[in-house]
């Protein structure tokens, strides 16, 4: 924790000797224990895992007793359900840990083998329960709202129920779903594959730089040096780690157009019109709003180009490249911190949560939830996860600059809405849609930039943040509908039965590219090179995951500016502050469609879109007009 005669204005923090960071760390042996999660929190051992794997495994044929007889009673229909949940809680608890076993080396060969082991039970539990679904649609609405009307212990099962009679035209028989589920054996390997090549076999380049410092760069690390404020080291660092993808771009296709085809078999067996709407119906959010997000934007292409020229002006280049979009555009302001100063900084953004919020989040922190720093092997970027009963972990990859602290921001939302939904639901509906968890974790980052400047007149310091907050926008909110548009096209093509190969998906990437970034109409170049990036990004493998980024930033704008305005009325600021709260605690308990309207949002049009786009333009108007001040 750091003392709060530290940061009195951040503009002091700006120039205040901070903390010294720890060491970076090339093996995680290396890593100080505070600065690990502790997933003995989940299983003190593998010994532990495996007794709890065996004993999942020895439960699932019980299951089989309800087959046949759910329409006995609703005491039979309330014990079937009962003993699912109960395996089902068991194996997520299975997975997670696993899969962050395995995060925290993906070198290491016996955490993979307990990930497959997982995956594997997965599998077995999905061909169990196979029969579950299509004997609920047989018995029909009336019956089951019946049994729920009769018997007081099914009411927490409603929401999950109403969400299975919503499948009655994407459900087969009990026969058909169980070959669907056994198909789940394969709907992991061209992830495994991509993982293993991106993480564990790919050959990194090294580079010199310019300071005379020669770096290997893995992903952590590219994403440090492609910040450098020096354009040649820029450059350097771009085409080396791009010369490298591209070597591999072939073999990645494959894996790519693998994946493309589990979600064609998933449209095919379930009788779906597209591959988007196979997606998007797990969530209940019409393809409509993903359809709307990418012609909104399509329609505010011209923002992005004036923040990009804004971004020029700044660097002070005759022509913006795209090596140059994650400069630093304030190159005097060097902010750094340390986990304890990104962590209380945090906790301080997120008062306005209320102090039950802060307190827990606190607790986590000091009770190692977050694994922080980067390692050779271990899994890039940041997540949060977890399992119902134990509590959230997040892993990060932190580096100390600003953009880690609004990392740790965004990570730090998704635990809280995690430990909220967990607290307040049962386990039925505890497990909220994606659509929604990005909306808690983007508004902890709004309310962390609107803390900073709250706490800074310094024009360079205030520069420095809002052009971080349009950097955000820049690629939470176009460059994620970039990926989400690539990906629907590149879906479409396999439905039409293209192919997909790494020189397609390299051709139509690069015009994509250059289309959102104004490369013709000379407001960024973007190299050839560049149309590799697709390879990159590991969310292709997680079927239309990633629009959600852009819908979720743009529900938390408008929230977090609703709790400002509520805020400046100088009364105590609770009426959306509970609002936000009741959409954290809810889980899946209403579609998010809902869960946002009642939160003051309604993403089935395209008002919060235009109310973002007006924060964006009112950014660089500030901007400009510091500028234009010595």
């Amino acid at each position: 924790m750091i003392p709060q005669r530290l940061i009195p204005v951040l503009g002091a923090l700006a120039v205040t000797a901070c903390l010294a960071a720890p060491a970076p760390a090339a093996e995680r042996s290396e890593v100080p224990e505070q600065y690990r999660w502790n997933l003995a929190d989940l299983y003190p051992s593998e010994a532990a895992w495996l007794e709890a794997r065996d004993g999942i495994a020895a439960r699932l044929p019980g299951l089989a007793r309800f087959q046949g007889r759910l329409g006995e009673s609703a005491d039979v229909l309330h014990a079937a359900l009962a003993a699912r949940m109960e395996a089902d809680s068991a194996l997520a608890r299975l997975n997670a840990y696993a899969a962050m076993l395995r995060d925290e080396d993906l070198r290491l060969g016996r955490p993979s083998e307990l990930a497959r082991m997982g995956d594997q039970l997965a599998v077995d539990f999905a061909a169990a329960i196979s029969w579950m679904r299509p004997e609920i649609l047989a018995l029909g609405p009336e019956r089951v709202r019946g049994f729920i009307a009769a018997d007081r212990p099914l009411e927490p099962y409603r929401p999950w129920l109403e969400d299975i009679l919503r499948y009655a035209p994407h459900t087969g028989t009990a026969g058909e779903e169980r070959i669907a589920s056994q198909a789940g054996r394969m709907v992991t390997t061209p992830t495994d594959l991509y993982g293993i090549l991106k993480y564990a076999d790919m050959p990194y380049p090294e580079v010199t730089l310019a300071s005379g410092e020669t770096v290997r760069l893995d992903d952590a690390a590219y994403v440090l040096h492609r910040a450098s404020t020096n354009r040649d080291d820029r450059r350097k660092v771009f085409r080396a780690f791009w010369a490298a993808h591209q070597d591999f771009a072939r073999t990645m296709g494959t894996a790519l157009d693998a994946e493309i085809r589990t979600h064609l078999f998933e449209k095919e067996a379930h009788r779906y019109g597209s591959c988007l709407e196979a997606a998007l119906f797990e969530s209940n959010v019409p393809t409509a709003v993903y359809t709307q997000l990418i012609a909104d934007v399509r329609a505010n292409l011209p923002t992005l180009h004036r923040y990009l020229r804004l971004r020029q002006r700044m660097l002070g280049v005759d022509t913006l490249g795209y090596e140059d979009v994650y400069a630093p555009v304030v190159a005097a302001v060097d902010l750094r911190f340390t986990p304890e100063q990104a962590t209380e900084l945090v906790l301080q953004a997120v008062a306005p949560l209320g102090p039950e919020y802060v307190e827990a989040l606190r607790q986590g922190f000091q009770s190692r939830w977050v694994d922080w720093m980067p390692t050779t092997g271990k899994q890039s970027g940041a997540y949060s996860g977890g399992a119902y009963g134990v509590h959230p972990y997040q892993l990060q990859n932190f580096n100390g600059l600003y953009d880690d602290v609004t990392t740790l921001a965004h990570e730090a939302g998704h635990s809280m809405h995690t430990w909220l939904s967990n607290r307040n639901q049962p386990y039925a509906t505890s497990d909220y849609k994606i659509f929604v968890a990005e909306v808690a974790s983007t508004l902890d980052e709004n309310l962390l930039l609107h803390h900073m400047l709250g706490r800074t007149k310094d024009r360079d310091t205030r520069l420095l943040l809002l052009g971080s907050r349009l950097d955000d926008m820049r690629g939470t909110l176009f460059r994620q509908v970039l990926f989400a548009e690539f990906e629907l096209q590149i879906n479409e093509m396999a439905e039409r039965g293209e192919p997909l190969t790494g020189e397609k998906l390299n051709a139509l990437y690069l015009q994509m590219l250059r289309e959102y970034y104004g490369h013709d109409l000379g407001v960024c170049r973007v190299d050839d090179l560049y149309g590799v990036e697709w390879t990159f990004v590991d969310q292709f493998y997680r079927n239309f995951y990633m629009y959600q980024y852009a819908t979720s930033i743009i529900g938390s704008t408008s929230i977090a500016a609703q709790m400002r305005a509520e805020a400046a009325l100088r009364r105590p600021a609770t009426k959306q502050r509970d609002a936000v709260l009741r959409l954290l605690s809810a889980g899946c308990s209403k579609d998010p469609i809902t869960l946002l309207r009642e939160a003051g949002v309604d993403m089935t049009t395209s008002a919060p879109f235009a109310a973002a786009m007006k924060e964006m333009n009112d950014i660089m108007d500030e901007m400009e007009a510091l500028l234009a001040k010595k």
